[in-house]
């Protein structure tokens, strides 16, 4: 079985190859562990002897079926713990990420199953994110940028592109979160900033804030 250094590789290249579809280069690997390129190389000779990726010099990494299988299994754990530690355990949605970087690593299958039917079946992670399923599929979500939502229409909150501390602190401050309805009032034709409804008081949010809430409209 994978280590936990290799399982975190494997995760990496998911992300930036789009759920493992794409070759992506070494350089791109080692910004997103942030580490030598010269370590990642190592590393993806390692991976490449159990099968887990396929890697030519100076061409790229890809996973193959059975990493993909493995990245998205670890991607599933990771979420699914990240949705009991917001539903069961009170922590808030900026608080789950460090502890379920933990928790993905546990080795049980049956555990995760378990905690899968505990939740009932979610589909998406406190932060909006799909959850894939046993065997690795993907729920596709139709949500778009809250930026482009024109003036008057009403959508709600469905996640969030920056999962950051601070980000998530800004949205929980101003009454934010998955299922949150808003209606964007006016688009401010100078810098694209939106002054929004939710609930019953209005906010005012820059261009760069609404680049990074995905909503579907209502």
């Amino acid at each position: 079985m994978p280590s936990q250094a290799e399982e975190n590789y494997l995760k990496a290249i998911y992300h930036l190859g789009k759920q493992g579809c794409l070759s992506v280069n070494t350089n791109a690997v080692a910004k997103k562990m942030n580490t030598k390129a010269s370590s990642v190389t190592d590393m993806l000779k390692k991976l490449a002897e159990k099968e887990l990726v396929n890697y030519i010099k100076y061409q790229g990494v890809c996973l193959t079926d059975e990493g993909k299988r493995t990245a998205s299994n670890i991607i599933r754990k990771h979420r699914l713990w990240e949705s009991f530690l917001v539903e069961k355990l009170n922590f808030s949605w900026n608080e789950v990420h460090d502890v379920a970087e933990q928790l993905e690593h546990i080795k049980s299958q049956k555990l995760i199953n378990e905690l899968d039917v505990f939740l009932n079946f979610p589909t998406h992670d406190p932060h909006g994110d799909p959850i894939p399923d046993k065997e690795g599929n993907v729920q596709k979500s139709q949500k778009i940028f809250l930026s482009q939502i024109n003036p008057g229409v009403s959508c709600s909150c469905a996640g969030v592109k920056d999962s950051a501390d601070n980000f998530l602190q800004y949205l929980d401050k101003n009454n934010i979160a998955l299922g949150t309805n808003i209606q964007v009032i006016v688009k401010e034709p100078f810098d694209e900033s939106l002054i929004l409804k939710i609930n019953h008081s209005t906010l005012t949010i820059s261009k760069e804030i609404a680049n990074n809430i995905y909503v579907k409209i209502n």
